[in-house]
């Protein structure tokens, strides 16, 4: 898999965890060995131009995905799809403030907004409350999974 990660955010990030993290999520949804996907943080005022070109919202947000070619979670046993998955935008600054109200790391928010953005990125969605329960119940796994696994 490819899978770039860059930080343009100011603060400090591990950049190589980002990368385990996200080779991690592809490989447990059978996404394509070659699948290319690019993790990028970016700070608050950057953040904040894309909510308001791309969601029409003003303010920055916490992640944002863009979709590239539409990509899905494989199956077992079968050859899944080539292609390129698209983009993870994460903004620290926001991350950090989530994080303290919830009362863990940056890290572990950012890793966990991580994993959110590459499900929004392979279709999954929350707009319904049956399709948030699917979601945070399987993101929730895969970060669990993988933490326990490193």
């Amino acid at each position: 898999m490819s899978i770039e990660v860059a930080n343009e955010s100011g603060h400090e990030v591990a950049e190589e965890e980002f990368a385990a993290l996200a080779r991690y999520v592809l490989e447990q949804l059978h996404v394509h060995p070659q699948a290319e996907l690019s993790i990028l943080f970016v700070t608050t005022d950057v953040m904040s131009e894309l909510h308001e070109r791309w969601m029409d919202e003003p303010g920055p947000t916490d992640v944002l995905s863009f979709p590239m070619d539409e990509l899905r979670p494989g199956v077992p046993g079968e050859t899944p799809v080539e292609g390129m998955l698209g983009d993870v935008v994460l903004c620290p600054e926001v991350a950090a403030g989530q994080a303290k109200a919830a009362g863990h790391s940056t890290a572990e928010e950012l890793l966990l907004l991580t994993t959110h953005g590459i499900l929004h990125l392979l279709g999954f969605d929350h707009a319904e409350p049956e399709e948030e329960k699917e979601m945070f119940a399987l993101q929730r796994k895969l970060l669990l999974t993988f933490l326990a696994e490193r």
